[in-house]
Formats: C-alpha cells, sequence, structure tokens
C-alpha cells in the first residue's frame, strides 16, 4: 500500500509556544507584586488599577489560562498530530484559536484591573469573555475532533484519552458555572445564589485544577516523557485504571473546599469521601510516569530536561496526596482559609505545571527549529534555581499556614481567644510572607533565563513551519479487526462512544451533588427576618465585588468556638438566599466579616477604607481613597433592581421607579450620621454604598434567631 505524504502544522505549535513565554512572565512578574503587597502596603502604588483585591484575580487567571492555557495548547497541537498521523484538521481554526485565546487574555488584563469581575474564583471574566471563550473552545474541540477523525493511526494512545476528557469537561463545567444574567454590558448576576452558588462554583473550581490543570498535563506526560527518554511508557493496564478512575473520582470532589459551610452535610461528606478515594488514579499517573524512567537514572542526572520531568511528576505526586490529607475534616478545620492551601496550590502549580511546561519547551523548541538547545548549562541552572524558588515559596507558606490555623483556633487556660486581634497573625506572618517573595524572584529569574535560552535557540535555527511525513492511509485492509483483543483496545478506535462514556463518567458526580441541592428546597431553608438588600446596599455589595473585597475577606462563619468568640453566631443557609452571587470566599487575608454589621460605627468604617492604619496599626491592607472622591452611579439601580426579582429575590412590584429615592435617603442619613464625627462627605459617594453594606452584613439572623421556614 502506498504511503501518503502530508505535512505537520508546527507555526501554530511555534505561536502557542512563544504565547506561553510571554504570557508566563506577565503572570509570574503580577504574581511576585501581588505577593509583596502582602507585606509592603505601599506595593499597591495607592493606585485602584494595581490594588491587591483587583490584580489577584489578573494573576491567576495569566498562569491558568494564559500560561498553563497556551502550554496546553502548544503540547496538544504538537503531540495530536504526530500520534494521529495527519495535519491538524484546519489550519483556519487553528489561527483563529490562537489569536482569539490571546484576544481573551488581553481582554482579561483590560477588564480585571477595571474592577469588571463577576467574583467566582478562577472564572472571574464577565459574561461577554464567557462567550467568546465558549466559541473559542469549541473551535479548538472541532479542530481536535476533525484531526481524530482524519487519523492515520487506528488506534488513539492515551495521550489522547486525556485531551478528550479535558475538552468534553472544561465545556460542560464552563457552561454550568456561567449562567449569568446580564445587567449590562460589563455587568451580570449568577444565577445560583448562596449555598447553591457556592456548590456550583467550587464543582468548577476544583475541577478546573482538574481538567484544566492536571488531565491535559498528564496527556502530554503520557507524550513527552517517553519521547524524552526514548522509553516506553510502563504500563498500559494502569494507564487504563489511572484514567478512568481519574475523571470518574475527581468530579466529586468540590464541596471539600466548603467544609464546615452550611452546604449541606451530605455533599460535604460525598466530598470528602471521594477525595481520599482520589489518591489511588492520581499516584496511579504518578507511578506511570516516574516507572517509565527505570533503568534511565543515568540519563536523568545528566539531563536537565528529564530533571524537569522527574521534580514535575513527583511535585504532582506530592499535591495529590495532600489533597485528599487536606479534606479530612480535622485536618481541614484548621488549614483552610490559611497560608497552608497557598502552599498546597503552588507545589502543584509551580511543580507540576511549571516544571512540565518548561520541560517540553526546552525538548520541543530546538527540534521545530532543527537546532539544538543553545545552553545546557543555562537549563540547568533553571532548574536548580527553579527548584529552590519552590522550596523558599512552599515552606514559609507552610509555616505561615500552620501558625495562622493554630493562632487563631488557641484559647488561654482561662477559657478566653489569646489572639482576639485577628491582625496579630497577620503582624506574625509577614516574615513568611517576605521568603515567599524571594522564592518567586528566584523562581521568575528561572524564567527569565528559560527566555533568553530559548531566544537565542531560535536565533540559531530555523523554523520548520511545515514539517515532512509520510504515513499509510487508514483502512480496514491495514489493521484487521480481529487484531483487537479486549474492549477498550476497541473502544480506542471509537472516538466519539469514547467521548460519550467520557462525558457520561464525568456528569454522574456533578449531577448527584447538584440536583438535590436544586431541585429539594428543604436542602436551603429560609429564615423569615432574612430580607433582600436595599438598593444603597446592593450598590454598595457591588463595589466590594468590584475590588476585590471576596480575595481578602471571608463570608462565612464555621460552627468551631473559636470563630463564634471571634466573629460570632455561626453562618446559615439561609442568610445567603438573596445572595447573587455568594461570597464566601477562599483565604482569610484579614478577618471574616459576615458578622461586621453594627459591630462598628459609620465612622470607623469610613477612617478603615480612607486609611487601614488609622484604625488597625500596622494593616497591610491597602487605602481606598478613590471611594471618596467617585460618584457613586445610581443610573444601574433599575436594571438591577429588576434582574435580582427576575432571579427570585422578592422585590415588590414596581419597586425598581422608587429604588433611587429610597437609596438617596439612605444614603443621606449615613453621610449625616458621618457628620457627626466631623466625617464631611457626600451622600452620593461610592464609599457611603460600601458603608452601608458592610453594616447590613449579618444583622437580619439577630432580628429573629429562630424565624425559620422551609
Amino acid at each position: 500500500m502506498q504511503l501518503e505524504k502530508f505535512e505537520y502544522d508546527n507555526k501554530t505549535v511555534r505561536n502557542f509556544a512563544i504565547a506561553t513565554i510571554v504570557w508566563g512572565l506577565i503572570g509570574m512578574t503580577v504574581g511576585l507584586l501581588i505577593a509583596s503587597q502582602l507585606f509592603q502596603p505601599a506595593m499597591n502604588m495607592s493606585s485602584q488599577y494595581t490594588s491587591f483585591g483587583r490584580i489577584r484575580p489578573l494573576h491567576t487567571n495569566a498562569v491558568i489560562f494564559a500560561f498553563v492555557g497556551n502550554a496546553i495548547f502548544m503540547g496538544v497541537y504538537y503531540s495530536l498530530q504526530r500520534l494521529l498521523k495527519a495535519r491538524m484538521f484546519s489550519d483556519l481554526l487553528s489561527n483563529i484559536h490562537f489569536w482569539g485565546w490571546q484576544l481573551i487574555i488581553v481582554s482579561a488584563v483590560i477588564t480585571l484591573p477595571l474592577g469588571l469581575t463577576t467574583s467566582h474564583e478562577y472564572a472571574e471574566l464577565e459574561w461577554p469573555i464567557d462567550i467568546a471563550i465558549t466559541l473559542i473552545w469549541v473551535t479548538f474541540g472541532v479542530n481536535m475532533f476533525g484531526t481524530i477523525i482524519k487519523r492515520r493511526e487506528r488506534h488513539m494512545y492515551v495521550a489522547i484519552w486525556f485531551y478528550i476528557a479535558t475538552f468534553v469537561t472544561v465545556a460542560v463545567l464552563h457552561l454550568v458555572n456561567s449562567f449569568e444574567l446580564p445587567v449590562s454590558f460589563f455587568k451580570s448576576y449568577y444565577v445560583y445564589a448562596g449555598v447553591q452558588d457556592a456548590l456550583v462554583q467550587w464543582w468548577y473550581g476544583h475541577n478546573a485544577v482538574a481538567f484544566f490543570l492536571t488531565t491535559p498535563f498528564l496527556g502530554m506526560m503520557y507524550y513527552f516523557l517517553p519521547k524524552m527518554a526514548n522509553r516506553p511508557i510502563y504500563s498500559y493496564k494502569l494507564s487504563i485504571l489511572h484514567f478512568w478512575a481519574l475523571i470518574f473520582i475527581y468530579i466529586w470532589a468540590g464541596p471539600h473546599h466548603l467544609l464546615y459551610t452550611s452546604l449541606p452535610s451530605w455533599a460535604q461528606s460525598l466530598g470528602v469521601a471521594f477525595s481520599i478515594m482520589l489518591i489511588a488514579p492520581s499516584w496511579g499517573g504518578m507511578i506511570n510516569g516516574l516507572l517509565t524512567l527505570r533503568g534511565a537514572w543515568d540519563k536523568v542526572r545528566d539531563d536537565a530536561i528529564l530533571k524537569f520531568m522527574v521534580v514535575g511528576i513527583t511535585a504532582y505526586g506530592m499535591a495529590t496526596f495532600e489533597g485528599p490529607m487536606l479534606a479530612l475534616k480535622q485536618i481541614n478545620g484548621i488549614a483552610h482559609f490559611t497560608d497552608w492551601i497557598v502552599a498546597h496550590v503552588h507545589v502543584g502549580a509551580l511543580g507540576w505545571n511549571g516544571f512540565l511546561t518548561f520541560a517540553i519547551l526546552y525538548w520541543l523548541i530546538p527540534r521545530i527549529y532543527q537546532t539544538t538547545l543553545y545552553s545546557k548549562k543555562a537549563a540547568s541552572f533553571h532548574f536548580w534555581i527553579g527548584t529552590l524558588g519552590i522550596l523558599f515559596y512552599a515552606v514559609p507558606m507552610y509555616w505561615s499556614g500552620f501558625t495562622q490555623g493554630l493562632m487563631w483556633k488557641e484559647f488561654t487556660p482561662e477559657g478566653m481567644l489569646k489572639y482576639p486581634n485577628f491582625l496579630e497573625t497577620t503582624l506574625a506572618i509577614i516574615p513568611m510572607h517576605v521568603l515567599r517573595a524571594v522564592g518567586g524572584t528566584l523562581y521568575l529569574t528561572g524564567v527569565i533565563v528559560m527566555t533568553w535560552n530559548l531566544w537565542k535557540t531560535m536565533a540559531q535555527g530555523k523554523l520548520l513551519a511545515n514539517e515532512p511525513a509520510e504515513a499509510m492511509p487508514l483502512t480496514v485492509a491495514f489493521v484487521p479487526e480481529g487484531t483487537d483483543k479486549g474492549w477498550h483496545r476497541k473502544l480506542e478506535r471509537r472516538p466519539m462512544q469514547f467521548l460519550v462514556l467520557s462525558l457520561i463518567a464525568i456528569l454522574i458526580g456533578g449531577m448527584v451533588e447538584m440536583m438535590p441541592t436544586f431541585m429539594i428546597s428543604s436542602n436551603v431553608p429560609t429564615i423569615a427576618s432574612v430580607k433582600p438588600y436595599s438598593p444603597l446596599e446592593l450598590q454598595g455589595r457591588d463595589i466590594y465585588i468590584r475590588e476585590g473585597c471576596v480575595n481578602c475577606h471571608t463570608q462565612t462563619v464555621r460552627p468551631f468556638r473559636s470563630e463564634t468568640e471571634r466573629y460570632g453566631e455561626y453562618s446559615k443557609a439561609g442568610e445567603y438566599v438573596y445572595d447573587h452571587p455568594f461570597l464566601w470566599g477562599s483565604k482569610r487575608i484579614g478577618p471574616d466579616l459576615h458578622r461586621v454589621g453594627g459591630k462598628y460605627s459609620n465612622a470607623w468604617h469610613f477612617n478603615h477604607l480612607f486609611d487601614p492604619t488609622t484604625m488597625s496599626p500596622g494593616s497591610i491592607m491597602p487605602p481606598y481613597p478613590w471611594l471618596t472622591e467617585q460618584d457613586l452611579d445610581i443610573t444601574t439601580t433599575f436594571a438591577k433592581i429588576n434582574a435580582m426579582r427576575s432571579l427570585g429575590v422578592p422585590y415588590p412590584v414596581g419597586f425598581e421607579n422608587e429604588a433611587n429615592a429610597d437609596l438617596k435617603k439612605q444614603a443621606a442619613s449615613i453621610s449625616a450620621n458621618l457628620a457627626k464625627d466631623n466625617i464631611k462627605v457626600k451622600s452620593d459617594k461610592e464609599i457611603i454604598a460600601v458603608i452601608s453594606y458592610l453594616q447590613r452584613l449579618g444583622i437580619d439572623i439577630k432580628a429573629n434567631k429562630t424565624a425559620v421556614t422551609n
């Protein structure tokens, strides 16, 4: 049979590789900036556009979707063509995918510092950008499945299994988590509220880690590691078990982010149980990777690229052992909301995602440029300074997390909180935050060296944009049906069936966890005394979201004595029924605010927002002077009240026509109250709305603690 000649598209691979490097430098630089802001507030630069609350999501989006996202597409476009012995389905779709993804990232760079955010972690981008993400992701999927269909290789190798699962699961996660009701072109409210919104968000948030930061990288590990080591993958059977167990179990684990909250206990228990089970398939992947290198350790010692792979896979194993451990309720009760979680996340991000990306870049760039790596010594230097950077980052953050968790819970022999002032803990961990910034600097230095090394490599070679290849056509005569033994071997040549089974595997867990919470009203009991936010409070809440306050403050008091003593009555599900979106948060850089209403005077809140150090000496919170200067935009009140009523918030019919009059009346009252403390601020300033919102938090339940209805 005559061989068919064709060409691999290396230009698109090169484009994604360059984008990976550029966005990596940008994202990590922003990360270093926000790390510095946590011990030196002056690094907020007295600007609303560079304050921690606004640029923290810029960092997470840049490293996850820009750096890691482009790395995924680079690895998939390179490996998929060679595994299928076919050029990508459409050069036009490849170009649309590349440039569309970059435009999405640029839109994030513009909108997030402007405060245009939904507040959902890892999903902060507003609804027009969500639509663009959907379109570009579909473009990627069509291009990938078009290539699979026209393949010349009968069986789909294990890497492709993970690519398929990644595509279908990320699509489902994004669609379900992005149900928003637009208020304007730059503002929307989530359809879900309170407990339901929290469940959806952390079903999405945890599985964004699973199916964006994990499964595609496992696929790339299965392709690139054997190529780098020139050895076959350790176990085909283990790869089957690893794949199906991982995608089925992972989707259930999201509720472990919501332990001890007002999420129904049965959902929390499911999250814990499946998190513990998750260690088996996760370590199956790690073992399959590391044992692929059996007998090749001499080569690892001399090859910086393989060193990156070994440390990256080991970091994956460490992170996936620690994840189930942190899901144990006893440990979670100490670790959650602390820097321990930050350390855990970054072991995976810096070690697993970062080091695998670096290894693939070092291996791939010389090949598509038909040359050798410019400097192996520089690559080795990058490995060692990167490893040192991870250690300097992770160890202080673990220490900081242990310190926070224990200080928050410690009582004196007399039964009083030993550290009642939250700021005492903040000041105790500042040295660890300094060391974390040192680690980030070392890691970023390695990336800068890599950038120089790869630039020199490109300069000395020439891009082979269209790489010649040849292969036998895919026909029944080429591989007889009878040669396929076993159910999985047969499945490997049926991509659409594989897609459907992967979809079923990931839908089961999500449906079991979410449908009872959405369909059985008694799972989220209401509280009669909890009323909708006033128009001014609603506007203040939106400013709170805009400024990214949820990045530093939680709004959920857990049922621990240490928390009820510090913050007040523990939080109830019925308190959040009008919260679109929920604002429970995931990190306590500052104290919880769910019971802050009525705790301080309006003057205290004004001074604290204008200059936090006047009220809390030593505070690392940035000042918000622009809130006293910027006029509150009340032209949106009508649309916001209407949107909230559409979502089930019981505002009276026609209230939208009276809302601004109500708003102005409440604002004038707060302004007059501030004037009694010699604080002269007009009632139409944004700070008035923020104060009204803060003073509302937690006070409804005080009105009637027992008025609960189902």
